[in-house]
């Protein structure tokens, strides 16, 4: 959504991203099509190890979107019929359907009221013999509590899938999110902190076996990166094409800059919305998130979305419904009231715009908008 018009402020603004990076990002896409080299060409590989190498890890493949990076990680786990993998039931319903894809179980644990992420007593609890990796969801560029969720799967062998769609170069205790678990799985949606032209994801680990299970199963089932033509297991068609590629790692280098820009606009939403009655983003200590969303809980939730959006501030709902009141989830048998804290905060959140480029006029008409419902 463009910010042509200054009476409308947008939730996200991709077109003055692409704006500021145009040359640049027509020259990477002009040189791929000069090579037609669009399928697992040299834009991919030198994305994947770039990628790699700002988190430190060794291994990086690039799949057809942050989706399929979390049903090709928990299938190369081995996770399968029988099998339950403990998530959060306030996440996209994208992280339960990769377990439901592989056939096993999705079992839901309850969240922290202040930061959205997983309750570790929760998770705790969720747990039974059949629990084969847990998924937690760094959700709205908060990290969840990583080093909790290892004390408690690490003895009993279970694999951590983390989802870090809405948080790359978020930490925890020092340490980035997508460098905690057995394996990460990043989304590179458009409006994602870092975001392709398109859809497109990336698995990313430190287990050479599991890379190359990953990869192989995004590649028809053929091992290494080339079409072998003999096909080892019944795999998918899951790749970032190289025009995506090319287009991620123009942005890669201004990813820092833009998390820092996140930043400082969610610290002047805290200061500005400080003396109003609504619900600020709460940190976690030793948590540095990168603000994906800047999710505040208000009163009369519905009719503040409506207010807000009939007077030119785009706010946004994530997510209206929860996992476990899903039409398709129905058979899980939990029903409303079972996840208490997800669903008081799913009837009061609200997402107000957040992008690098929002300036300190626009979060200030943000508030004063939002301030005149309140006030009604």
């Amino acid at each position: 959504m463009s910010s042509k018009n200054p009476e409308t402020i947008p939730f996200a603004d991709l077109a003055r991203q692409f704006s500021r990076l145009d040359g640049e990002i027509m020259d990477a896409m002009r040189k791929v099509a000069e090579s037609a080299a669009f399928i697992r060409g040299p834009a991919l590989g030198e994305f994947e190890e770039r990628f790699a190498e700002l988190h430190g890890v060794r291994h990086a493949i690039g799949v057809a979107s942050g989706t399929d990076a979390l049903s090709l990680s928990v299938r190369a786990l081995g996770v399968g019929p029988g099998d339950e993998v403990v998530t959060v039931p306030n996440t996209w319903i994208s992280t339960a359907f990769a377990i439901s894809h592989a056939g096993a179980t999705p079992v839901l644990a309850d969240i922290d009221p202040e930061t959205y992420q997983m309750d570790p007593a929760a998770l705790e609890k969720a747990i039974t013999s059949r629990t084969k990796a847990v998924i937690p969801v760094h959700l709205f560029g908060h990290p969840a509590p990583m080093a909790e969720i290892e004390e408690i799967c690490r003895p009993h062998d279970i694999k951590i899938i983390e989802d870090v769609a809405q948080a790359p170069l978020a930490k925890t205790g020092g340490r980035l999110a997508g460098t905690l678990g057995d394996v990460a799985c990043f989304s590179f949606y458009p409006s994602k902190n870092l975001g392709a032209f398109g859809d497109g994801g990336m698995v990313l680990t430190n287990d050479g076996d599991l890379a190359a299970k990953a990869l192989r199963l995004a590649n028809y089932g053929q091992s290494g990166k080339i079409m072998s033509g003999i096909h080892e297991v019944v795999g998918y068609n899951s790749r970032l094409d190289a025009l995506q590629a090319a287009i991620l790692s123009c942005k890669l280098p201004h990813l820092e800059e833009w998390t820092e820009a996140r930043r400082r606009a969610a610290a002047k939403y805290d200061e500005l919305l400080e003396p109003l009655p609504v619900m600020r983003p709460a940190t976690a200590p030793g948590a540095e998130p990168v603000y994906h969303l800047y999710v505040i809980q208000v009163d009369r939730r519905d009719a503040c979305h409506a207010y807000l959006r009939e007077n030119g501030v785009m706010a946004q709902i994530h997510y209206p419904s929860l996992v476990h009141m899903q039409e398709c989830y129905k058979e899980l048998g939990y029903g409303k009231g079972a996840f208490p804290v997800a669903e008081a905060a799913c009837e009061r959140i609200v997402s107000l715009p957040m992008y690098p480029e929002i300036t300190d006029d626009q979060i200030a008409r943000v508030v004063q908008t939002l301030a005149g419902f309140l006030e009604k």
